[in-house]
């Protein structure tokens, strides 16, 4: 348990938290994306040259306000800059290396979801079943500590390899539909 808040946190100085302050949920969120971006890796299409940046995209409201965009900028991974986007659609995701679908958008998920299905785009939520309805990885909030789900399955459909050293920090879900297969062909 530790070791997850101080992975989230890892570097809170970089990140710029006042000394004696706690970080706010959107604030531990927001380090978690910048590190989720260091796990995963996008076939090699989608980052072809080396001066591609990584975007974060934002679909719907922003619940991080700046503290995204201040927490990244000037930070790379593996030589890429990182950029914010903030979208009006998830159709407008065209691309985006991550896409952050937020709790305003909670009534929408699955549409968006489907728009994108196969897309070499890592889906990343935080509303309730995200990751059941197909979303690679979901934020959940368990004894106040901010936790996430991995959609294994969700991901390798995109194409997307996660590490095995976040898997490993993750709770991992199925997507409803295979659940329902597997229980079918079960009977």
């Amino acid at each position: 348990m530790l070791f997850l808040a101080a992975w989230a946190l890892a570097g809170a100085g970089t990140y710029g938290f006042a000394q004696g302050r706690e970080a706010s949920e959107y604030q531990i969120k927001a380090a978690y994306l910048y590190n989720f971006a260091k796990f995963v890796e996008w076939p090699p299409e989608v980052l072809s040259r080396k001066d591609d940046p990584i975007r974060i995209c934002i679909v719907g409201e922003n619940p991080f306000g700046n503290y995204l965009n201040e927490s990244t900028e000037e930070k790379t991974i593996n030589g890429r800059k990182l950029v914010i986007w903030e979208l009006k659609s998830v159709q407008d995701a065209k691309g985006c290396q991550i896409v952050f679908i937020g709790v305003s958008e909670k009534y929408h998920v699955r549409a968006m979801l489907e728009s994108i299905k196969g897309a070499a785009v890592l889906t990343v939520g935080d509303t309730e079943g995200f990751a059941q309805a197909g979303g690679m990885i979901n934020f959940t909030l368990e004894e106040s500590m901010v936790r996430f789900e991995v959609n294994v399955d969700a991901a390798e459909r995109a194409r997307l390899k996660i590490s095995s050293k976040l898997i490993r920090l993750a709770k991992v879900v199925k997507s409803k539909d295979q659940v329902q297969n597997g229980m079918k062909s079960r009977l």
